[in-house]
């Protein structure tokens, strides 16, 4: 199966585990294919970053190149430089779960990419409440990448 396009979802709860979900990504690509990094915002968060970057409320700055600015994409388009892959930036601003599903739709993306946490001693995973809508919403396939317990951190370490 062919994976042009790969969409890689985060917002603001993923961004400690951005190198996990690229990895993902960047591993499920076509060599010739583009990842597209979407920033999800709500409304609060957008406003933070945007004063944060000293972006004035009359300003034409869309979601896109708000994105673009941020620490996390900067990181990881800097990465995908690096490994050669290609990449878009897109933002989007609103209910996470309904702006990943539109931008799957325009950017007709071969495969989803979205994170989620484990909560428990056992290690199941926990779907939030985007992560399950787009899972079950969504018109392509969907990797789910969980975040690894800090326990699992610490045993993985080289010793």
């Amino acid at each position: 199966m062919s994976m042009n396009t790969v969409l890689l979802a985060f917002g603001p709860k993923d961004e400690q585990r951005t190198e996990e979900l690229l990895d993902t990504a960047t591993s499920i690509v076509d060599p010739d294919g583009t990842v597209v990094l979407l920033h999800a915002f709500g409304r609060k968060r957008y406003e933070e970053i945007s004063t944060k970057l000293n972006i004035d409320d009359d300003s034409e700055i869309t979601p896109d190149d708000v994105a673009r600015r941020t620490r996390p994409v900067r990181e990881m388009a800097d990465r995908l430089d690096r490994v050669g892959v290609d990449y878009v930036v897109r933002g989007a601003l609103g209910q996470a779960s309904d702006a990943i599903i539109r931008e799957s739709e325009t950017a007709d993306a071969d495969l989803l990419v979205v994170g989620g946490r484990s909560r428990s001693a056992t290690g199941k995973a926990l779907f939030g409440s985007t992560a399950q809508k787009v899972l079950f919403e969504a018109d392509c396939p969907v990797t789910f990448v969980k975040e690894q317990s800090e326990t699992t951190k610490k045993a993985a370490a080289p010793a």
